[in-house]
């Protein structure tokens, strides 16, 4: 029997206008290695705490101390979850800024040799920066590169530097990351 493929989108919940990526991984990834997927395909830096969750049931690194119970997500399997298309789950990244993506399967497809996974094939626009507040403080940055007469607009610049740019996202240096990922910077 031949290894299938997860076909997903991941969308970041409240964007407006919506970032998105759509990418390949192997059905029976597991959540702790997805969570590595997610990073890098968002373009987040993994500096924060995360979790999955399904209804009431919450997956992650198990831990007692946020007075909840968690599954391991080393011991789940992608496949064992969305198990067909349209099944989704959430991604909560960073509980102080609240970042929540909708990880929803659109398909299952046999594995492929010419293709390394996993591999994004698509997406729109870049990842808010880290740290910046939120859906709420992600648009009052907006806002404020959009003048630079505001009086916060240096200080923006100086974190994020006179480059960043909120509609770029290049698929081809996101593929390099994921296969760095694969080759030496994550312990798959």
């Amino acid at each position: 029997m031949s290894r299938t493929i997860h076909k997903i989108k991941v969308t970041l919940r409240g964007s407006r206008p919506p970032i998105w990526r759509r990418f390949l991984v192997q059905s029976d990834v597991t959540l702790y290695k997805l969570h590595h997927i997610l990073q890098v395909v968002m373009g987040w830096t993994d500096s924060h705490l995360h979790q999955y969750r399904i209804r009431n049931t919450y997956y992650g690194e198990p831990n007692d101390e946020f007075g909840m119970r968690r599954q391991n997500e080393k011991k789940v399997r992608l496949n064992e979850l969305l198990r067909k298309p349209k099944d989704r789950m959430v991604y909560e990244y960073d509980f102080g800024d609240g970042w929540e993506h909708e990880v929803i399967l659109e398909k299952i497809i046999p594995s492929q040799n010419k293709i390394i996974y996993p591999h994004c094939i698509d997406g729109k626009m870049n990842c808010p920066p880290e740290d910046c507040g939120g859906i709420g403080g992600f648009e009052n940055l907006l806002e404020i590169l959009k003048n630079p007469k505001h009086k916060e607009y240096k200080g923006y610049i100086e974190w994020l530097g006179d480059d960043y740019n909120p509609t770029y996202f290049d698929v081809d240096l996101t593929n390099k990351d994921l296969k760095l990922m694969n080759y030496g910077c994550f312990e798959f």
